[in-house]
């Protein structure tokens, strides 16, 4: 893809290890450069996929994003690749062996709100994908630095309260368009970045 040339405007794209331009919080470790260039923004269709999103970005609340992302293969293993019907059937017992794994993010309500989500995500009629996507805004013009991007828009806050409203937990209006822009609902690549418009996605080099 032919790169966009970019103004050296503060807080917009920069140019990576290999030259090419990325959203400037790619920039901060190896583990969120190669999320940003495989992951970020590309379309999630999957009801399992979405779900774990949904989790990660719980998990996110209070801490940082590297953190989540570092812990992510022991989450993935202690909760089945965030199989929503696996994971729907787990109890109070569940909880408590989770709680003792050092390896996870050992908050009691976010764990429980995985459980909570994963039993609310199986009665969304038509899937969890679908009904998240339902909240599509229309398409805007690309952000040229982090200083234009929202934490939280009107069509995050009304997913927020709808997924509330079947029984989901974290999931405020900024953790839902957390969501939203992890799973391509919106395209929140900065300007400059190489991977603005691309729906594929692309490993890092």
């Amino acid at each position: 893809m032919e790169e966009t040339p970019v103004a050296t405007t503060e807080g917009a794209a920069r140019p990576g290890p290999d030259g090419r331009h990325r959203c400037l919080w790619a920039l901060n470790s190896d583990d969120e450069l190669r999320y940003h260039d495989a992951e970020w923004g590309y379309p999630v269709q999957d009801d399992q996929a979405m779900f774990e999103r949904i989790c990660l970005e719980g998990f996110q609340a209070g801490l940082s994003w590297l953190t989540v992302l570092r812990k992510r293969a022991a989450l993935r293993e202690v909760f089945q690749n965030f199989d929503i019907a696996t994971v729907a059937g787990y109890g109070p017992e569940d909880v408590t062996r989770l709680l003792g794994d050092a390896r996870i993010i050992r908050s009691r309500p976010k764990i429980e709100a995985v459980v909570a989500n994963a039993r609310a995500a199986l009665e969304i009629p038509g899937g969890l994908a679908g009904f998240v996507w339902s909240y599509a805004p229309a398409p805007s013009s690309a952000p040229v630095t982090v200083g234009d991007l929202s934490a939280a828009t009107s069509e995050s806050t009304a997913l927020a309260k709808a997924l509330k409203r079947h029984g989901f937990r974290f999931v405020g209006p900024t953790t839902a368009y957390a969501t939203m822009q992890a799973t391509g609902i919106v395209d929140d690549h900065l300007a400059g970045c190489y991977r603005r418009g691309d729906s594929t996605p692309q490993p890092s080099a």
